[in-house]
């Protein structure tokens, strides 16, 4: 059993505009731990990580230039995109 990661950014992120309010900078440890979550989550009960691990920045960069979820998106990026 995997330890569950420090997330210190992570936490303080519950709806888009927490995303919105951090700087810049911070986006890059917000992804990094974002992606830490993923795999001890996937890691405790299995599942696919690829797709997802493959749009955290993607997703970070969406929520923090576009006003989501006024603004709405819609992507999949399962095994039939």
């Amino acid at each position: 059993m995997s330890e569950t990661p420090a997330t210190p950014l992570l936490d303080l992120v519950h709806l888009p505009e927490d995303l919105r309010r951090l700087e810049t900078r911070q986006l890059r440890q917000l992804a990094d731990e974002l992606r830490s979550e993923m795999i001890a989550a996937v890691g405790q009960t299995g599942g696919h990580l690829g797709s997802g691990l493959g749009v955290v920045e993607l997703t970070v960069a969406v929520h923090y230039v576009f006003d989501t979820p006024r603004d709405r998106l819609v992507w999949d990026v399962g095994h039939q995109a």
